[in-house]
Protein backbone atom coordinates (compact mmCIF):
# COMPACT_ATOMS: atom_id res chain seq x y z
CA UNK A 1 0.00 0.00 0.00
CA UNK A 2 3.20 2.27 1.22
CA UNK A 3 4.41 1.68 -2.71
CA UNK A 4 0.90 2.27 -4.49
CA UNK A 5 0.98 5.36 -2.35
CA UNK A 6 4.52 6.82 -3.70
CA UNK A 7 3.40 5.24 -7.37
CA UNK A 8 -0.06 7.86 -7.09
CA UNK A 9 1.92 11.26 -5.68
CA UNK A 10 4.76 10.76 -8.60
CA UNK A 11 1.76 9.88 -11.27
CA UNK A 12 0.11 13.01 -10.18
CA UNK A 13 3.63 14.99 -9.35
CA UNK A 14 4.48 14.21 -13.06
CA UNK A 15 1.42 15.16 -14.54
CA UNK A 16 1.49 18.73 -13.16
CA UNK A 17 4.84 19.05 -13.97
CA UNK A 18 4.34 17.82 -18.01
CA UNK A 19 1.41 20.80 -17.78
CA UNK A 20 3.60 23.58 -17.01
CA UNK A 21 4.29 26.00 -20.08
CA UNK A 22 7.42 26.42 -21.44
CA UNK A 23 7.67 30.08 -22.34
CA UNK A 24 10.61 31.80 -24.21
CA UNK A 25 10.14 35.52 -23.94
CA UNK A 26 12.18 39.40 -23.98
CA UNK A 27 14.97 39.64 -21.84
CA UNK A 28 14.88 35.90 -20.22
CA UNK A 29 13.82 34.61 -17.88
CA UNK A 30 11.21 36.96 -15.47
CA UNK A 31 11.78 39.53 -18.35
CA UNK A 32 14.58 40.76 -15.64
CA UNK A 33 17.94 40.59 -18.39
CA UNK A 34 19.73 38.04 -16.52
CA UNK A 35 20.29 34.91 -18.67
CA UNK A 36 20.36 31.62 -16.41
CA UNK A 37 23.91 30.94 -18.02
CA UNK A 38 27.37 29.22 -16.63
CA UNK A 39 30.67 28.39 -18.01
CA UNK A 40 30.95 31.44 -20.09
CA UNK A 41 34.19 33.57 -21.08
CA UNK A 42 35.48 36.28 -17.75
CA UNK A 43 37.53 37.67 -20.42
CA UNK A 44 37.51 38.06 -24.36
CA UNK A 45 40.42 38.16 -26.78
CA UNK A 46 41.66 41.21 -27.63
CA UNK A 47 39.82 41.26 -30.87
CA UNK A 48 36.37 40.10 -28.96
CA UNK A 49 34.89 36.58 -28.72
CA UNK A 50 34.91 34.00 -32.22
CA UNK A 51 31.96 35.00 -34.45
CA UNK A 52 30.40 31.71 -35.18
CA UNK A 53 27.99 32.63 -38.06
CA UNK A 54 26.59 35.90 -39.24
CA UNK A 55 23.49 36.57 -42.10
CA UNK A 56 21.67 39.36 -43.22
CA UNK A 57 18.23 39.51 -44.60
CA UNK A 58 15.97 39.27 -41.54
CA UNK A 59 14.20 42.77 -42.16
CA UNK A 60 15.28 45.84 -40.85
CA UNK A 61 14.23 46.45 -37.12
CA UNK A 62 15.44 46.52 -33.35
CA UNK A 63 13.82 43.78 -31.85
CA UNK A 64 15.93 41.00 -30.26
CA UNK A 65 15.66 37.24 -31.12
CA UNK A 66 14.07 34.93 -28.80
CA UNK A 67 14.97 31.17 -28.59
CA UNK A 68 13.04 27.79 -27.32
CA UNK A 69 14.84 24.36 -28.47
CA UNK A 70 16.89 24.75 -31.48
CA UNK A 71 14.87 27.57 -33.20
CA UNK A 72 15.33 30.87 -32.77
CA UNK A 73 12.30 33.44 -33.96
CA UNK A 74 13.01 37.20 -34.54
CA UNK A 75 10.50 39.96 -36.20
CA UNK A 76 11.55 42.13 -39.31
CA UNK A 77 10.56 44.75 -41.35
CA UNK A 78 10.57 44.29 -45.10
CA UNK A 79 8.79 46.55 -48.01
CA UNK A 80 6.66 47.93 -44.66
CA UNK A 81 5.19 44.26 -44.02
CA UNK A 82 5.64 42.86 -40.22
CA UNK A 83 7.52 39.64 -41.00
CA UNK A 84 7.83 37.22 -37.89
CA UNK A 85 10.42 34.48 -39.64
CA UNK A 86 12.03 31.23 -37.86
CA UNK A 87 16.13 30.41 -38.42
CA UNK A 88 17.82 27.50 -37.39
CA UNK A 89 20.57 27.90 -34.74
CA UNK A 90 22.72 28.57 -37.47
CA UNK A 91 21.23 31.04 -39.23
CA UNK A 92 19.21 29.28 -41.75
CA UNK A 93 16.24 30.93 -42.26
CA UNK A 94 13.16 27.93 -41.66
CA UNK A 95 10.09 29.83 -42.94
CA UNK A 96 8.39 33.83 -42.19
CA UNK A 97 5.05 34.75 -41.95
CA UNK A 98 3.24 37.91 -42.54
CA UNK A 99 1.18 39.42 -39.89
CA UNK A 100 0.88 42.91 -40.73
CA UNK A 101 2.61 45.72 -41.29
CA UNK A 102 5.06 47.80 -39.81
CA UNK A 103 6.52 51.17 -38.62
CA UNK A 104 7.73 53.32 -41.48
CA UNK A 105 7.89 56.77 -40.00
CA UNK A 106 11.15 57.20 -37.79
CA UNK A 107 13.79 54.61 -37.04
CA UNK A 108 12.10 52.41 -39.27
CA UNK A 109 11.52 48.59 -38.66
CA UNK A 110 10.06 45.90 -36.31
CA UNK A 111 10.63 46.55 -32.19
CA UNK A 112 9.34 44.09 -30.37
CA UNK A 113 10.64 40.66 -29.47
CA UNK A 114 8.04 37.36 -30.19
CA UNK A 115 6.93 35.18 -26.87
CA UNK A 116 6.79 31.57 -27.76
CA UNK A 117 4.14 29.94 -25.42
CA UNK A 118 4.57 25.82 -25.88
CA UNK A 119 3.87 25.43 -29.89
CA UNK A 120 2.63 28.97 -30.26
CA UNK A 121 3.95 32.22 -30.88
CA UNK A 122 2.98 35.96 -30.31
CA UNK A 123 4.39 38.79 -32.16
CA UNK A 124 3.11 42.95 -32.43
CA UNK A 125 4.11 44.71 -34.96
CA UNK A 126 4.22 48.88 -34.74
CA UNK A 127 1.45 49.38 -36.72
CA UNK A 128 -0.49 47.24 -33.52
CA UNK A 129 -0.89 43.91 -35.57
CA UNK A 130 -1.11 41.44 -32.99
CA UNK A 131 -0.95 37.01 -34.51
CA UNK A 132 -0.79 34.29 -33.20
CA UNK A 133 0.77 31.47 -35.28
CA UNK A 134 2.41 27.94 -35.40
CA UNK A 135 6.20 27.90 -33.85
CA UNK A 136 6.56 24.44 -35.93
CA UNK A 137 4.72 25.62 -39.66
CA UNK A 138 4.28 29.37 -39.59
CA UNK A 139 0.76 29.42 -40.15
CA UNK A 140 -1.06 31.70 -38.38
CA UNK A 141 -3.91 31.11 -36.04
CA UNK A 142 -5.02 34.49 -35.71
CA UNK A 143 -4.55 38.35 -36.03
CA UNK A 144 -6.24 41.56 -35.35
CA UNK A 145 -5.61 45.13 -34.95
CA UNK A 146 -5.25 47.46 -32.31
CA UNK A 147 -5.98 50.74 -33.80
CA UNK A 148 -8.44 49.21 -35.82
CA UNK A 149 -10.36 46.87 -33.03
CA UNK A 150 -9.69 48.37 -29.57
CA UNK A 151 -9.47 52.51 -30.86
CA UNK A 152 -5.98 52.31 -30.08
CA UNK A 153 -3.61 55.18 -30.20
CA UNK A 154 -0.22 54.76 -31.39
CA UNK A 155 2.66 56.32 -29.97
CA UNK A 156 4.93 58.76 -31.70
CA UNK A 157 7.85 55.98 -32.69
CA UNK A 158 5.19 52.88 -33.08
CA UNK A 159 4.27 50.05 -30.89
CA UNK A 160 6.78 48.85 -29.20
CA UNK A 161 5.84 46.34 -26.93
CA UNK A 162 6.38 42.46 -26.43
CA UNK A 163 3.67 40.73 -25.80
CA UNK A 164 2.95 38.77 -22.12
CA UNK A 165 1.23 35.69 -21.90
CA UNK A 166 0.14 34.38 -18.70
CA UNK A 167 -2.46 30.89 -18.67
CA UNK A 168 -4.77 31.27 -21.14
CA UNK A 169 -4.50 35.14 -21.45
CA UNK A 170 -1.75 37.42 -23.55
CA UNK A 171 -1.47 41.20 -22.41
CA UNK A 172 -1.38 44.32 -25.16
CA UNK A 173 -1.28 48.14 -24.75
CA UNK A 174 -3.32 49.11 -27.63
CA UNK A 175 -3.31 52.82 -25.78
CA UNK A 176 -6.83 53.68 -26.33
CA UNK A 177 -9.46 55.95 -23.89
CA UNK A 178 -11.13 52.73 -23.21
CA UNK A 179 -9.30 50.03 -23.90
CA UNK A 180 -6.12 51.22 -22.86
CA UNK A 181 -4.84 47.59 -20.96
CA UNK A 182 -6.54 44.57 -22.97
CA UNK A 183 -6.28 40.89 -21.97
CA UNK A 184 -7.06 38.31 -25.32
CA UNK A 185 -7.70 34.62 -24.93
CA UNK A 186 -4.48 33.44 -26.49
CA UNK A 187 -5.72 30.58 -28.40
CA UNK A 188 -8.87 32.61 -29.89
CA UNK A 189 -7.97 36.51 -29.77
CA UNK A 190 -11.41 37.29 -28.39
CA UNK A 191 -11.16 39.97 -25.44
CA UNK A 192 -11.73 38.78 -21.89
CA UNK A 193 -11.29 42.47 -20.36
CA UNK A 194 -10.21 45.67 -20.62
CA UNK A 195 -9.08 48.57 -18.41
CA UNK A 196 -9.23 52.46 -19.59
CA UNK A 197 -5.88 53.08 -17.15
CA UNK A 198 -5.48 56.56 -16.98
CA UNK A 199 -6.46 57.61 -20.55
CA UNK A 200 -2.84 57.93 -21.83
CA UNK A 201 -1.05 56.58 -25.08
CA UNK A 202 1.46 53.44 -24.56
CA UNK A 203 5.21 53.88 -23.47
CA UNK A 204 6.72 51.36 -25.21
CA UNK A 205 6.73 49.22 -22.12
CA UNK A 206 6.68 45.55 -22.21
CA UNK A 207 5.08 44.51 -19.20
CA UNK A 208 5.90 42.63 -16.58
CA UNK A 209 3.46 39.71 -13.95
CA UNK A 210 4.15 39.83 -10.34
CA UNK A 211 3.01 37.14 -8.73
CA UNK A 212 1.32 36.50 -5.20
CA UNK A 213 -0.68 33.88 -3.11
CA UNK A 214 -4.11 35.74 -3.73
CA UNK A 215 -3.54 37.44 -7.14
CA UNK A 216 -1.12 38.41 -10.15
CA UNK A 217 -0.40 41.56 -10.97
CA UNK A 218 0.48 42.67 -14.22
CA UNK A 219 2.96 46.12 -14.04
CA UNK A 220 3.67 48.74 -17.02
CA UNK A 221 3.82 51.97 -18.26
CA UNK A 222 1.87 53.85 -20.05
CA UNK A 223 2.77 57.98 -21.30
CA UNK A 224 3.45 59.10 -17.87
CA UNK A 225 2.22 56.64 -15.12
CA UNK A 226 3.43 53.24 -13.97
CA UNK A 227 0.37 50.93 -13.80
CA UNK A 228 -0.66 47.76 -11.66
CA UNK A 229 -3.73 45.92 -13.05
CA UNK A 230 -5.19 42.48 -11.79
CA UNK A 231 -3.85 40.27 -14.25
CA UNK A 232 -7.36 38.25 -14.14
CA UNK A 233 -10.12 40.75 -13.54
CA UNK A 234 -8.51 43.91 -15.73
CA UNK A 235 -8.94 45.77 -11.67
CA UNK A 236 -6.73 48.90 -11.66
CA UNK A 237 -4.76 48.42 -8.09
CA UNK A 238 -2.44 51.37 -8.34
CA UNK A 239 -0.74 53.83 -10.10
CA UNK A 240 2.98 55.79 -9.79
CA UNK A 241 2.97 59.11 -11.95
CA UNK A 242 5.91 60.23 -13.08
CA UNK A 243 6.88 64.34 -11.50
CA UNK A 244 8.22 64.69 -15.47
CA UNK A 245 6.35 64.56 -18.40
CA UNK A 246 8.10 62.14 -20.45
CA UNK A 247 6.21 59.19 -23.11
CA UNK A 248 9.61 57.00 -23.41
CA UNK A 249 9.31 54.84 -20.33
CA UNK A 250 10.38 52.05 -22.10
CA UNK A 251 12.11 49.31 -19.68
CA UNK A 252 10.22 46.67 -17.75
CA UNK A 253 10.26 47.06 -13.91
CA UNK A 254 12.53 44.69 -12.03
CA UNK A 255 10.64 42.47 -9.27
CA UNK A 256 12.46 40.42 -6.53
CA UNK A 257 11.94 39.87 -2.48
CA UNK A 258 8.56 42.38 -2.79
CA UNK A 259 10.60 45.12 -4.10
CA UNK A 260 9.85 46.78 -7.42
CA UNK A 261 12.46 48.66 -9.28
CA UNK A 262 11.67 50.82 -12.34
CA UNK A 263 14.32 52.92 -14.49
CA UNK A 264 12.53 56.11 -16.28
CA UNK A 265 14.14 57.73 -18.99
CA UNK A 266 13.01 61.13 -17.40
CA UNK A 267 10.12 61.78 -14.88
CA UNK A 268 11.38 59.63 -11.48
CA UNK A 269 14.51 58.31 -12.82
CA UNK A 270 15.22 55.23 -10.64
CA UNK A 271 12.48 53.96 -8.45
CA UNK A 272 12.65 51.40 -5.75
CA UNK A 273 8.93 50.47 -4.46
CA UNK A 274 8.05 47.88 -1.64
CA UNK A 275 4.95 45.59 -2.58
CA UNK A 276 2.10 45.00 -0.43
CA UNK A 277 1.86 41.09 0.12
CA UNK A 278 -1.19 41.11 -1.97
CA UNK A 279 0.00 43.13 -4.77
CA UNK A 280 -2.72 45.95 -4.14
CA UNK A 281 -0.60 48.65 -2.91
CA UNK A 282 2.72 50.45 -3.33
CA UNK A 283 5.19 52.48 -0.53
CA UNK A 284 8.41 54.26 -2.19
CA UNK A 285 11.56 53.62 -0.65
CA UNK A 286 13.95 55.19 -2.33
CA UNK A 287 14.53 57.67 -5.64
CA UNK A 288 17.56 58.65 -7.36
CA UNK A 289 17.50 60.50 -10.31
CA UNK A 290 21.08 59.92 -11.60
CA UNK A 291 20.04 57.12 -13.94
CA UNK A 292 17.56 57.96 -16.60
CA UNK A 293 17.97 55.14 -18.73
CA UNK A 294 14.62 55.32 -21.83
CA UNK A 295 15.01 51.80 -23.50
CA UNK A 296 18.11 49.78 -22.80
CA UNK A 297 16.58 48.24 -19.72
CA UNK A 298 18.19 47.49 -15.95
CA UNK A 299 19.62 44.64 -14.29
CA UNK A 300 19.80 43.94 -10.98
CA UNK A 301 23.35 42.08 -10.17
CA UNK A 302 25.23 41.75 -7.09
CA UNK A 303 23.33 43.78 -5.45
CA UNK A 304 22.82 46.69 -7.61
CA UNK A 305 20.77 48.48 -10.18
CA UNK A 306 22.94 48.70 -13.27
CA UNK A 307 21.73 50.77 -16.47
CA UNK A 308 23.12 53.37 -18.57
CA UNK A 309 21.88 56.73 -18.29
CA UNK A 310 20.35 59.05 -21.06
CA UNK A 311 21.46 62.39 -20.63
CA UNK A 312 24.83 61.24 -19.23
CA UNK A 313 26.05 59.18 -21.55
CA UNK A 314 27.40 56.56 -18.65
CA UNK A 315 26.48 53.30 -16.76
CA UNK A 316 25.92 53.51 -13.30
CA UNK A 317 25.78 50.80 -10.69
CA UNK A 318 22.75 52.00 -8.38
CA UNK A 319 22.96 50.24 -4.49
CA UNK A 320 19.41 48.50 -4.27
CA UNK A 321 19.27 48.61 -0.77
CA UNK A 322 20.13 52.53 -0.24
CA UNK A 323 19.42 53.84 -3.54
CA UNK A 324 22.93 55.55 -3.69
CA UNK A 325 25.27 55.86 -6.86
CA UNK A 326 28.16 53.80 -6.49
CA UNK A 327 30.13 53.68 -9.57
CA UNK A 328 29.55 55.11 -13.09
CA UNK A 329 31.36 54.03 -16.40
CA UNK A 330 32.00 55.51 -19.67
CA UNK A 331 31.02 53.72 -22.26
CA UNK A 332 28.48 55.55 -24.20
CA UNK A 333 24.97 54.74 -24.03
CA UNK A 334 22.93 51.56 -24.55
CA UNK A 335 21.56 48.11 -23.55
CA UNK A 336 22.32 46.38 -20.60
CA UNK A 337 22.01 42.78 -19.80
CA UNK A 338 24.00 39.73 -17.57
CA UNK A 339 25.13 36.54 -17.21
CA UNK A 340 27.51 34.58 -15.45
CA UNK A 341 27.60 36.89 -12.89
CA UNK A 342 29.28 39.44 -15.51
CA UNK A 343 27.25 42.55 -16.90
CA UNK A 344 27.06 42.84 -20.91
CA UNK A 345 26.64 46.60 -21.86
CA UNK A 346 26.09 47.41 -26.17
CA UNK A 347 26.20 50.90 -26.57
CA UNK A 348 24.67 53.23 -29.33
CA UNK A 349 28.32 52.91 -31.13
CA UNK A 350 27.83 49.67 -31.68
CA UNK A 351 30.70 48.61 -29.13
CA UNK A 352 29.81 45.45 -26.86
CA UNK A 353 31.54 45.53 -23.39
CA UNK A 354 31.99 42.27 -20.50
CA UNK A 355 31.87 44.21 -17.33
CA UNK A 356 32.60 43.09 -13.83
CA UNK A 357 30.08 44.46 -11.21
CA UNK A 358 31.79 44.88 -7.31
CA UNK A 359 30.12 46.19 -4.38
CA UNK A 360 31.48 49.51 -4.99
CA UNK A 361 32.48 49.41 -8.55
CA UNK A 362 32.60 48.83 -12.71
CA UNK A 363 35.22 47.63 -14.32
CA UNK A 364 35.16 47.35 -17.96
CA UNK A 365 37.20 44.18 -18.99
CA UNK A 366 37.01 43.54 -22.74
CA UNK A 367 35.22 45.18 -25.81
CA UNK A 368 34.25 44.76 -29.50
CA UNK A 369 32.53 46.41 -32.17
CA UNK A 370 29.96 45.07 -34.10
CA UNK A 371 30.82 45.40 -37.78
CA UNK A 372 27.94 44.19 -39.80
CA UNK A 373 24.36 45.37 -39.96
CA UNK A 374 22.59 48.62 -40.70
CA UNK A 375 21.24 51.49 -39.05
CA UNK A 376 21.27 52.39 -35.30
CA UNK A 377 22.14 50.12 -32.81
CA UNK A 378 19.33 49.43 -30.70
CA UNK A 379 18.63 45.85 -30.38
CA UNK A 380 18.99 44.00 -26.75
CA UNK A 381 21.64 41.31 -27.07
CA UNK A 382 20.42 38.25 -25.95
CA UNK A 383 22.32 34.63 -24.79
CA UNK A 384 21.54 31.24 -25.29
CA UNK A 385 23.46 28.51 -24.76
CA UNK A 386 27.08 29.62 -24.49
CA UNK A 387 26.09 31.94 -27.60
CA UNK A 388 25.55 36.15 -27.53
CA UNK A 389 23.23 36.78 -30.41
CA UNK A 390 23.48 40.41 -31.58
CA UNK A 391 21.14 41.42 -34.13
CA UNK A 392 22.03 45.00 -35.63
CA UNK A 393 19.32 46.22 -38.35
CA UNK A 394 19.06 43.74 -41.16
CA UNK A 395 21.90 41.73 -40.05
CA UNK A 396 21.93 38.69 -36.83
CA UNK A 397 24.92 37.84 -35.73
CA UNK A 398 26.25 34.84 -33.70
CA UNK A 399 29.67 34.91 -31.27
CA UNK A 400 30.83 32.23 -29.20
CA UNK A 401 31.42 33.14 -25.37
CA UNK A 402 31.82 29.75 -23.92
CA UNK A 403 34.65 29.54 -21.65
CA UNK A 404 35.15 25.64 -21.93
CA UNK A 405 34.01 23.90 -24.60
CA UNK A 406 32.06 20.72 -24.71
Amino acid sequence: MKNLSILVIAVLLFACNSKQKKISEWRGENRSGIYNETNLLQEWPEDGPALLWDMEGIGNGYGSPVISDNTMYLNGEIDSIAYLLALDLQGKILWKTEFGTDWMENFIGSRSTPTVVDDLVYVASGMGDIACVDANSGEMKWNINMLEKFEGKNTRFGYSQSLLVDGDLVFAAPGGAENNIIALNRFTGEMVWTNPGVGEIPAYCSPLLLNFPSRKVLVTFSDNALMGIESQTGKLLWTELQDTLCDINGNTPIFEDGYLYYVAGCGNGTVKMKVSEDGSQITEVWRNKDLDNIMGGAVKLNGKIVASGHRKKVWRSIDAETGETRDSLKFGRGATIAADGMLYCYNERGQVGLVKVTPESMELVSKFKVSKGTKEHFAQPVINKGVLYIRHGNALLAYDIKAIKN
